[in-house]
């Protein structure tokens, strides 16, 4: 089945992970403790809680799958509901999202952070792998308040892709070995 009139990119988002995978083993083994608690850029949180949260990113994905599966077959109208209900929830959600980093990078940080985005990225492989083309075709609405990169509908496949995508936005919002 085509994504978009494409047919579906498995060994892109296989590409993806793997970058993601490397560049988060390097960014942990040289941030000094220094680096770890200085503010990112444009966030509240620190170096040490946009790692995790960037970890993170890819355990919502995991389990956004199954979610995608469940809403993604009955009529569009009951998909459209559910993300309406998660819109609605949207402060309290934000608010969430922003502790629970805080709270995760207490407990994730240096090698035990990695092997979590290890073990994630490992099953987000598997799951990608044994997926037909008719499911990584198949949409559910989205909660477009909840983050920037999710659209209106998103494919189980877009849903694969938007760990990456997440990763690279608060890349860019580290301030790692910066004064």
């Amino acid at each position: 089945m085509a994504i978009d009139g494409h047919p579906a990119d498995r060994q892109t988002i296989h590409q993806e992970l793997e970058r993601v995978r490397v560049d988060m083993h390097r960014l942990v083994a040289r941030a000094t403790a220094a680096d770890l608690r200085r503010r990112t850029n444009g966030t509240r949180w620190t170096n040490g809680q946009m790692l995790w949260h960037m970890t993170f990113g890819f355990l919502v994905v995991l389990r956004l799958l199954p979610l995608v599966r469940l809403f993604g077959r009955p009529s569009d109208s009951f998909s459209r509901a559910f993300a309406a209900v998660l819109n609605a929830a949207t402060r309290p959600f934000h608010a969430v999202n922003y502790l629970g980093s805080v709270g995760g990078a207490l407990v994730f940080h240096g090698p035990r952070l990695t092997r979590q985005l290890d073990h994630t990225i490992d099953l987000l492989h598997r799951r990608l792998d044994v997926e037909s083309e008719a499911a990584l075709g198949r949409p559910m609405h989205f909660p477009v308040g909840w983050d920037p990169f999710f659209r209106d509908t998103m494919t189980l496949e877009q849903v694969y892709a938007y760990g990456a995508q997440h990763y690279d936005f608060h890349r860019t919002q580290l301030t790692l070995g910066r004064p």
